[in-house]
C-alpha cells in the first residue's frame, strides 16, 4: 500500500513544512489537488505553487487536475514538477491524446473518475493507463465523508484490470482514514490519498504510520 497525503488539508501558509512532515512520515508521494472553480466549485493550487513545492521535496508529486479542458495547461504542470498526473474522464474530450502528452513528458498517466462515473466506461483505455484515481467523495472540498459504494467500484475495476492482463494501479481519494482505509485496500486500492486524516491529526507523522499499519491489518486503531 502506498500513502499519498493531500496537502490541500495542510497548513496552506507553510506547505514546505507539510512536505517535510510527509517525508518524515514515510509517505510515498504528495497528492496535489488543482481546482479551477468550474469543474469543481472551489479554487486551489496553480503552477507556481507546484514549482515551489517541487523544490522543497524529493517525494514524487501526484497531481490531480480537477479542471475543465486539462490539456490547456497540462504541459506547464508537467514542466513544473508533476511526476504523476490524473485528468478527469468527465473533463476532457480527447482523453487518449491527453494521456499521450503526459507519458511523452516522462510522467505517469492516470484517469480520475467521479463517484457516479462507472469504471466500465474505461473499456479499451485501460492498457494506456498507469493508474486510475477513484474519487470516494464528490470532488471539490476536503473533509467529506467516505462514500461506501465506491468500494464496489474498486473491486470491479480490479477484476477488469486482471481480465485485461495489464498493470494499472488503483488510487482512491476522499474520506480515507482510520475507519475506511483498510476496507479500501481490501477492495484492491493500492494508493490511498489521505488529507484531513493526516493533517487534521495532532501528530501527522504518527498518523501516517498508524494509517499504514491499519491498512496492512497490523492494528485496528
Amino acid at each position: 500500500m502506498k500513502l499519498a497525503p493531500s496537502i490541500l488539508a495542510a497548513d496552506l501558509a507553510d506547505l514546505g513544512e507539510a512536505a517535510r512532515l510527509c517525508e518524515a512520515g514515510g509517505a510515498d508521494m504528495i497528492h496535489f489537488d488543482v481546482m479551477d472553480g468550474h469543474f469543481v466549485p472551489n479554487l486551489s493550487f496553480g503552477i507556481p505553487v507546484l514549482e515551489a513545492l517541487s523544490r522543497r521535496t524529493e517525494l514524487p508529486i501526484d497531481v490531480h487536475l480537477m479542471v475543465n479542458e486539462p490539456e490547456a495547461l497540462l504541459e506547464e504542470y508537467l514542466k513544473a514538477g508533476a511526476a504523476r498526473v490524473a485528468v478527469h474522464w468527465e473533463a476532457t474530450r480527447h482523453l487518449d491524446r491527453t494521456l499521450q502528452v503526459i507519458r511523452s513528458a516522462g510522467a505517469r498517466a492516470g484517469v480520475a473518475m467521479n463517484p457516479a462515473t462507472p469504471v466500465e466506461w474505461l473499456g479499451d483505455l485501460l492498457p494506456r493507463l498507469d493508474f486510475v484515481l477513484l474519487m470516494s467523495v464528490n470532488p471539490g472540498f476536503a473533509g467529506q465523508s467516505f462514500l461506501p459504494y465506491t468500494l464496489d467500484k474498486a473491486r470491479r475495476l480490479r477484476t477488469m484490470i486482471e481480465d485485461f492482463g495489464v498493470e494499472v494501479e488503483i488510487e482512491m481519494d476522499g474520506g480515507l482514514g482510520r475507519r475506511t482505509i483498510r476496507d479500501a485496500v481490501a477492495a484492491g486500492v493500492e494508493t490511498c490519498v489521505a488529507g484531513s486524516a493526516v493533517f487534521g491529526s495532532e501528530d501527522p507523522v504518527d498518523e501516517m504510520n498508524r494509517l499504514r499499519r491499519i491498512a496492512l491489518g497490523e492494528t485496528t486503531e
